[in-house]
């Protein structure tokens, strides 16, 4: 199965490490990863060196479209991941859109308001991981 992982570029790197392990732990189940280069260390908030503006989008867009499903983290705020997360939603790809929780933060309404988009809060990355085997899980059930 191939999964989108959504998760901040160009808004902020400061989650670079929980996708990192986030990713690892979706492979662990031997899907492939599209966007496995939004976990990279040396990638910045600049992002991604060479390729234009556009064929970032066209290829991004390329891949999303090739995907069976899709994982986000939103806890950063990221226009690309909210675009990603309305083209998916449009799709109506199964998916679940991960938000940590921290204090005077909350998940955008324009996300967390959408009946086709499944956002569950988490409290660390522990707890994390356990929402992304429930969804893979669940989602190995509707291919089976």
């Amino acid at each position: 199965m191939k999964i989108y992982f959504m998760g901040s570029i160009r808004g902020g790197r400061e989650d670079q490490k929980i996708y990192e392990k986030m990713i690892a732990h979706i492979k662990k189940y031997g899907h492939e990863v599209l966007t496995e280069h939004v976990a990279d260390g040396k990638l910045k908030a600049y992002g991604e060196i060479g390729p234009s503006d556009k064929k970032i989008h066209d290829r991004d867009l390329e891949w999303l479209y090739e995907s069976d499903a899709f994982i986000a983290d939103m806890s950063q705020p990221s226009n690309g991941v909210g675009y990603e997360q309305r083209v998916a939603e449009e799709r109506m790809m199964p998916n679940i859109s991960l938000f940590r929780t921290r204090k005077g933060r909350r998940a955008s309404p324009m996300i967390a308001g959408s009946d086709r988009l499944n956002v569950v809060e988490y409290r660390d990355l522990k707890e994390a991981l356990k929402i992304i085997d429930g969804f893979l899980i669940g989602l190995k059930k509707l291919t089976d």
